[in-house]
């Protein structure tokens, strides 16, 4: 995990479709530059009355799935914080909250990166100031990523169906 400074500064993503409360299952599929992550979106059933619960898996059938790609990826991570311990990521206090995409504005992890990388003979710092911290925050996980940019992308089916098609289609 990375340390935050006073610069920054984290902003909700709306572009990226609010992931299930309940069981968004996500998959990570990764090369060394593309990173795809694939989850369960949040679905609303205005015939539900609380009372029960109905139990997927990534084998589950027509499911709202959205897959959000990852290009030209600097480093990632994957892993906690989970909803129960959010309050202990270090930008919780700026804005993050579980179940939600977010931006990290002035990322100190970014920054971070950029003074490793300063050592390298061709090191150029304009390469990372066109670079974006993004934070997927699910129920169990976190996934987050410095990246060039996403693009994404909302189907129906199974999970690791749609995942399978996207992996078979990737480069690099």
């Amino acid at each position: 995990m990375y340390s935050v400074d006073s610069k920054d500064k984290v902003v909700e993503l709306k572009d990226i479709p609010q992931s299930s409360v309940g069981a968004p299952c996500p998959i990570v599929v990764a090369t060394e530059h593309t990173k795809l992550v694939g989850f369960f979106g949040q679905t609303h059933d205005p015939a539900w009355n609380g009372e029960s619960i109905r139990i997927i898996s990534p084998n589950s059938k027509d499911e709202p799935v959205v897959v959000v790609r990852f290009d030209l990826c600097a480093s990632t991570m994957f892993g906690a914080p989970n909803d129960e311990a959010f309050s202990g990521h270090p930008l919780a206090s700026r804005g993050l909250h579980p179940y939600g995409a977010f931006e990290v504005l002035n990322s100190s992890w970014i920054r971070q990166l950029e003074k490793m990388n300063s050592v390298h003979p061709h090191h150029s710092p304009k390469q990372y100031a066109a670079l974006r911290h993004v934070i997927l925050a699910f129920h169990d996980s976190t996934f987050e990523c410095v990246t060039r940019g996403y693009t994404v992308e909302q189907t129906t089916g199974s999970l690791l169906v749609v995942m399978a098609d996207r992996l078979r289609g990737l480069k690099s």
